[in-house]
Order: structure tokens, then C-alpha cells, then sequence
């Protein structure tokens, strides 16, 4: 007996409106990155922004009191912003955040848990490991861009699973991109969504611009293209090596004249990769490549 027919999907307000009323959203992260970069926010301020959220809270107090980090116990969120410093704790914050919303949707059958964090995480680690070689965008901000990019991917997932065996079957017929699919089935593709969220979390402009010339990047203004680069550069080396990409990742169209104009030649990928590789390896151990995320 065949299965009655999906309804019209969601539209992408409909989409967008449910992802900014979910409690676990990562809203919270720009203000949190704004405080730590100013240099008027004091430890306590940091604090009190953190104790907004009781998993960000736990997990900042776990690393300040691991092994890395531990010179005697700390049992209050202010003395773990003082030994962790602001680099860490963003870090920290930015994988949580992303990670706890990932944990509350639900993702298909091509992605299993904790798959979409990794990813992130490699194609951020990738981001700021380019931006260290090239000088051209800072190593944070390159980071942020390449954690959050995809964003749109974890608000569809909480309102579209059930039309992806739809998605992939277009992919399949066509052999077209997973974004074409998206746009095909659904009206609309993740990358708007992202835009749409990212404004609506008040990341900085040039965040959304990014995620706005993902799939056109000769049309991205001048400002936007070296963050802009890096990112397509890091998404690039993120699913070379593997960890956490699932159907939609692998059918991610490089632009490679795009990227050797700014100077991202095979040759800078292939030194970039094992130094990625490293400090994913340090940061998630045994979860590298399997497992639910866990902080």
C-alpha cells in the first residue's frame, strides 16, 4: 500500500518563525562575542551572559577544570572566565550552542548524531587555520563564518525532515546540487534560511552576506569576499576529510576558479589539511568521526 502524500511544505517564513521560538537557538552567540571582544566587558559581565544558558554554564566550568586547564579547583563561572580567557570560552560557546540545537531536531536518516557539529566544527577549525595563513581576515571571524554558515541545514531539520527522501531522490534523478533539490521540493533552499536567521539573530551583516553568496560567489560584494573565500576554501577542506558530512555535504558544488583567484591553490589546501586535522583531533578525540556530541 503505497504512502498518502506529503502536504505543501512549509513555507520559508513558517520555517524561519518556528527556528526563532525554539528555546535552544544559537541566538545568544553574538551578544557573547560582542562582550568578549569589547574591552570595556568585565569577567563578571561574561558571566552573567553565560548563566543564561545552564548548558553553556556546565560546559564552561567542565573546561576550566579539565585537565588542560585545571591549576586547582574552580567552582564559580567568573573564575572559569578568568582561566579559560575570551578565545577559549568562544570556542567553547560557539560549539555548544550549535551543537545543543542540533541535539533537538531531528536530522534524517543521512545524518547521525552529532554529524552536523563536526562538520561545523572542521569547516571552523579550517576557516581560522587559513586566515592565520593568509593574514586577510581574522582568525575568529573566519572561525564564527565557517561554525555557522549552514545553519539553515539544522532549521530545516526541525521543520522539513520529512520531505528529505524527497531531496535526495531529486538529487538521485537529476544529479544536480542539494541546494537545487532543496529549491525544487521545498520552493526554497538552506542557505536563504540561514540568511533570514541570521539576521534575525542579530549576527553581524557581513555573517549573512557570507551565507548569501555561498553558491555565487563572483556576485558577493568586495567587502565580503575574503571571509567569503575562506569559508568556501574551508568547506572545501571540511569535506576532503570526511568527519561528519553526510549526502547533502558531498553533493557541495566547489567553485575552484573561484577559489584559486584568491589564492587558495591546491597546493595551500593540501599543507592547510594536516594542521586541521590536528586541532579537530585535539578538540574532539575519540568523537572525530562518530558519536553524539557531549559537553
Amino acid at each position: 500500500m503505497s504512502s498518502a502524500p506529503l502536504p505543501p511544505p512549509p513555507t520559508i517564513e513558517q520555517v524561519c518563525d518556528k527556528a526563532r521560538r525554539l528555546p535552544c537557538a544559537p541566538s545568544l552567540l553574538p551578544k557573547l562575542s560582542a562582550a568578549l571582544q569589547s574591552d570595556e566587558s568585565s569577567a563578571l559581565e561574561i558571566e552573567q551572559l553565560i548563566s543564561l544558558d545552564a548548558s553553556l554554564a556546565g560546559a564552561t566550568l567542565r573546561l576550566a577544570n579539565s585537565a588542560a586547564f585545571a591549576r586547582g579547583k574552580v567552582d564559580s563561572l567568573e573564575e572559569a572566565v578568568f582561566r579559560l580567557g575570551a578565545k577559549e570560552i568562544f570556542r567553547l560557546a560557539a560549539l555548544v550552542l550549535v551543537n545543543r540545537w542540533e541535539a533537538g531536531s531531528g536530522l534524517g536518516p543521512h545524518w547521525a548524531p552529532g554529524d552536523f557539529s563536526r562538520h561545523a566544527l572542521i569547516t571552523a577549525i579550517a576557516a581560522e587555520v587559513l586566515a592565520e595563513a593568509t593574514g586577510r581576515v581574522t582568525p575568529r571571524t573566519a572561525y564564527t563564518a565557517g561554525l555557522i554558515n549552514d545553519l539553515g541545514k539544522l532549521a530545516l531539520a526541525h521543520c522539513c525532515a520529512d520531505y528529505y527522501p524527497a531531496i535526495m531522490e531529486n538529487c538521485r534523478q537529476t544529479g544536480g546540487t542539494w541546494e537545487e533539490a532543496e529549491r525544487a521540493v521545498l520552493g526554497y533552499h538552506h542557505g536563504e534560511v540561514s540568511v533570514r536567521l541570521l539576521h534575525a539573530w542579530n549576527f553581524p551583516p557581513i555573517f549573512a552576506s557570507v551565507a548569501d553568496h555561498l553558491l555565487r560567489p563572483a556576485e558577493a560584494p568586495a567587502e565580503v569576499v575574503p571571509l567569503l573565500s575562506h569559508v568556501l576554501a574551508a568547506k572545501y577542506l571540511a569535506v576532503a576529510m570526511g568527519p561528519g558530512v553526510g549526502a547533502d555535504g558531498f553533493l557541495f558544488a566547489v567553485p575552484g576558479s573561484f577559489l584559486t583567484e584568491w589564492g587558495f591553490s591546491s597546493e595551500m589546501l593540501e599543507q592547510a589539511m594536516p594542521v586541521v586535522l590536528e586541532r579537530a583531533s585535539a578538540r574532539l578525540a575519540e568523537k572525530l568521526t562518530h558519536g553524539a556530541m557531549t559537553f
